[in-house]
């Protein structure tokens, strides 16, 4: 009769801080499934929340949405994206910062707000998660951008955005993700017609 080893523990032996600042960074020594170790740089994200503000009526069927346009460092220009943020403290709720995100990047309210999803950005190296929105019954409140955004306001027709991400014009993932759901679950139109 042969003894089989108990499988240890998979995931986190120890973890070094490298960065701590609006993230962290750290080389953590991890085990994996079959048994061996090895060292992998991660990202520690506090998530985020996303949001697809939509004009009129979800029952329409080319309702008027709203993106921004942002200068991003890391893509070298502007690119359009969704209102998107990070929570203000730890425990904030995801509704919430999708709320207050909303309005201090694009000057709206939103009398609704209706959870999609949460998607993780890009989990070879971060644990950031992001949660997913769609807001309706829109009114203007006030904007107040931090003082690293630069974007304007722009209004479309949801068959032009699908278009601009199909065309790759709208690349940023956590816009794509919402912008896909909120036309296929939501709003009740098929991404690809």
């Amino acid at each position: 009769m042969s003894m089989e080893r108990p499988a240890e523990a998979v995931g986190l032996i120890e973890s070094r801080l490298i960065h701590d600042g609006r993230i962290k960074v750290s080389v953590d020594r991890v085990r994996f499934p079959d048994g061996s170790e090895g060292e992998l740089e991660m990202i520690r994200h506090p998530g985020a929340s996303a949001v697809l503000p939509v004009w009129g009526s979800l029952d329409e069927r080319d309702p008027e949405v709203v993106l921004i346009r942002q200068y991003r460092y890391a893509t070298d220009g502007y690119i359009y994206e969704v209102p998107a943020g990070t929570p203000d403290y730890v425990g904030e709720p995801w509704e919430t910062c999708a709320h207050r995100e909303l309005e201090e990047e694009t000057g709206l309210q939103a009398g609704k707000m209706l959870r999609l999803t949460e998607i993780y950005t890009t989990p070879g190296f971060t644990d950031e998660v992001i949660h997913l929105f769609v807001a309706t019954e829109l009114s203007e409140g006030s904007a107040n951008l931090d003082a690293d955004e630069f974007l304007e306001v722009c209004r479309f027709r949801l068959s032009e955005v699908l278009e601009m991400v199909r065309t790759g014009e709208i690349s940023d993932c956590k816009s794509v993700a919402t912008i896909m759901c909120a036309a296929q679950f939501v709003i009740g139109r098929d991404p690809a017609a």
